[in-house]
């Protein structure tokens, strides 16, 4: 499955349960995760990567600058399946 499918798998899914779900298409700084999922107040950022996919170097440092401030980031493969760095 490709990267933009898991996306929109994850999209869909988000919303279903009430997430307002916007895809980043074009930050002021590269490497931001491609989604924000917002309900109740509560941001979380998502990356999806295909299972044999890598975090670059860039995103890894995005993510904990992100999770440094208290935001919540998932790296997602699909919807509750976690990322696992090989």
């Amino acid at each position: 499955m490709l990267e933009q499918q898991i996306q929109k798998k994850i999209t869909t899914k988000l919303e279903q349960e009430g997430y307002f779900v916007l895809k980043i298409i074009k930050a002021n700084k590269n490497g931001y995760p491609d989604l924000i999922a917002i309900k109740n107040n509560i941001t979380t950022f998502v990356e999806v990567k295909q299972p044999n996919g890598r975090l670059s170097e860039l995103q890894k440092v995005r993510i904990q600058e992100l999770r440094n401030k208290g935001i919540n980031v998932k790296v997602w493969i699909d919807y509750d399946t976690d990322f696992k760095e090989h």
